[in-house]
């Protein structure tokens, strides 16, 4: 990579770290970095945007659930756009989370933990804990020695018809039950709350009323004051074949359905993961071998397909096979020709040896696409590479920030008025005079779009970048 794609410090926000390469598109990534391994691409300004808008529509405390990305530069950028809260579903993830941001506000939604989790989590400052049944409370008691600071929720289950991915079936307390932990939690504890998981990927606003209906049941029957109502994740982002209401009407159906509760000085959370990262993330795959319409990948269900694989869910493609000629040339192998405008469907199959490794799709690719060639798989910010293995030795932790609205490169500034700020980093200091001997770079060439996997070939969206919030699906920034 090169030195002057490092972010100038005029990038830099509230004092947070930068990545210190980025490129212009997911095509530069493949032809500077001619990956032979899967790389994870980060759109920083999509999570932003995001978390931005989260922050501004919830009325409440927004806490972003670090299971569904916990990587590190995604997690930088959420704190960038303002976000001091993480949902956190074990030890590890806590301390990833506290290792970065000294200041951030930890809860512990998982409603089951190990005792030493709890003991450990304590001791770090953590007083929020989940539970949904009377062995957990007598855990989190024993394990803090009856502290009395503590924020206990009681997860109330509730049926998950709505989402793609019913969450039901695992956690949460009848309502019954959550009324007797809910009178017990409230003699213990500093704060006492309920929460619930609608089920990942929901698809109808109602969902939440429901079970908003259903907590302001059980407060009734337990006859107990409520002082923080959860509703938890679910909120949707927008794949091929899922296409969800707009945010704001989630969280139109939350503020009225959650108005008596509101009144009685209740206060809100909400635990968004999906909606707020999976169109801040894509993987660059490469095409290891063709057989008709089959396409052999360097990931799979095993890496970071798991949901196309296990779940047979759809993700945008896009063929990246960049321009020909000059430094940096990586479609050799295809014959140096552009891509067919014709799309046709393909199926994937992984890297490994398992028969499982494979997804069905349809995927939706141009009729030449072979061996040698990469593709842009998108909307995978979200339980993508966080879903990794190393089955059969398999693994990448490659990253690549794609940022084009970072501006101004130090590349890009006229070769007569080119300065340095005094705090910019030595390498761009470098970078800038290697470019005033070298003459001014060449722009990033302009990217296709990325095909929809439909059963039949549709016009791709013109926004890699979409907000996962009902909107057309994403495709790569250009």
């Amino acid at each position: 990579m090169d030195t002057h794609r490092s972010l100038p410090s005029s990038t830099v926000n509230q004092g947070l770290p930068t990545p210190e390469y980025i490129f212009r598109s997911i095509d530069e990534v493949a032809k500077r970095l001619k990956p032979e391994a899967p790389v994870q691409c980060v759109f920083p300004q999509s999570v932003r945007s995001q978390a931005e808008k989260f922050i501004s529509l919830f009325p409440g405390k927004v806490l972003y659930a670090v299971k569904c990305n916990p990587g590190p530069d995604m997690l930088r950028h959420m704190y960038a756009a303002g976000i001091r809260h993480f949902d956190v579903a074990s030890l590890e993830e806590a301390r990833l989370v506290k290792g970065l941001f000294k200041d951030a506000k930890l809860h512990f939604m998982h409603p089951v933990k190990s005792r030493e989790s709890i003991r450990r989590a304590y001791r770090m400052g953590i007083r929020d804990f989940s539970l949904d049944s009377a062995a957990e409370l007598m855990k989190l008691m024993e394990e803090t020695k009856s502290a009395r600071d503590l924020r206990l929720f009681i997860r109330v289950a509730v049926a998950g018809n709505a989402a793609a991915y019913d969450l039901s079936g695992k956690f949460g307390a009848a309502p019954s039950t959550a009324a007797d932990l809910l009178r017990h939690a409230r003699k213990v504890a500093a704060k006492v709350g309920l929460c619930f998981h609608v089920g990942s990927q929901c698809m109808e606003p109602a969902a939440y009323a429901g079970a908003i209906g259903r907590a302001w049941d059980i407060v009734t029957k337990a006859k107990v004051k409520l002082d923080i109502l959860d509703v938890g994740g679910g909120f949707p982002a927008t794949y091929p074949g899922m296409t969800p209401p707009p945010l704001e009407q989630f969280v139109d159906a939350i503020k009225t359905a959650a108005q008596p509760f509101v009144e009685q000085g209740v206060e809100l959370w909400c635990e968004p993961g999906r909606a707020m990262v999976a169109a801040a993330g894509a993987m660059l795959v490469r095409v290891t071998l063709r057989k008709g319409r089959r396409l052999y990948l360097n990931d799979g269900t095993y890496g970071s397909l798991f949901d196309a694989g296990a779940l047979g869910w759809r993700f945008p493609v896009r063929l990246v096979r960049p321009l020909k000629g000059g430094r940096g040339n990586t479609h050799k192998d295809a014959g140096g020709k552009a891509p067919s405008e014709k799309l046709v469907p393909f199926m994937f199959y992984g890297p490994t040896c398992d028969n499982l490794d494979k997804m069905k799709g349809p995927f939706l690719l141009p009729e030449d696409t072979q061996e040698g060639d990469w593709i842009e798989i998108g909307m995978l910010g979200a339980y993508g590479s966080t879903m990794q293995t190393r089955f059969n030795g398999f693994h990448s932790e490659s990253v690549a920030t794609v940022w084009p609205e970072a501006v101004p490169f130090a590349f890009e500034r006229p070769r007569k008025k080119a300065t340095v700020l005094p705090t910019a980093p030595e390498a761009v200091v470098q970078a800038v005079s290697a470019l005033r001997r070298a003459g001014k770079a060449k722009a990033a060439p302009t990217q296709p779009q990325m095909a929809m996997a439909t059963p039949e070939p549709e016009p791709a969206s013109p926004n890699l970048n979409a907000a996962g919030d009902g909107s057309t699906p994403p495709l790569s920034a250009k």
